[in-house]
């Protein structure tokens, strides 16, 4: 058995890979042979990701608030406390808050020395974000 203290600071969430306000807390960091990645990130209302893919697939579980997610050519969905969402290996997406309420959820990523976590893409534009459906839907 490990226990890790918790003493490792929130880290605000990089502006190459996030539109808005975001900070990640890690969870789980993967020692060999583990491959299990976890970050819970808190997303301020209006925030997102850029668009990105997961080589070997991520599900995201839903804490707080109301967000949002999107697979490159769906439809905008709304996502719940309670909610999992699991992305393809390679699917292009993006996740995040409404725009009036935060969100946050436990991401869960597998990496290895070959696979990188994410690979990010361009930003999500503010009217492919305007296109989200109302939270009272």
């Amino acid at each position: 058995m490990q226990i890790t203290r918790s003493s490792t600071d929130t880290a605000k969430g990089p502006a190459d890979w996030f539109t808005g306000e975001v900070y990640i807390d890690a969870v789980a960091v993967p020692q060999a042979p583990a491959r299990v990645q976890a970050n819970l990130v808190h997303f301020t209302p209006g925030a997102r990701t850029a668009w990105h893919t997961h080589p070997l697939g991520q599900t995201i579980y839903v804490t707080e608030g109301i967000g949002l997610c999107q697979r490159r050519g769906g439809s905008i969905e709304l996502i719940r406390p309670g909610d999992r969402v699991f992305f393809e290996p390679g699917e292009e997406h993006w996740h995040g808050a409404t725009a009036n309420r935060l969100m946050v959820h436990l991401a869960l990523n597998e990496v290895d020395d070959e696979h990188a976590a994410a690979h990010w893409g361009e930003h999500v534009s503010d009217d492919e974000y305007a296109a989200a459906p109302s939270p009272r839907s």
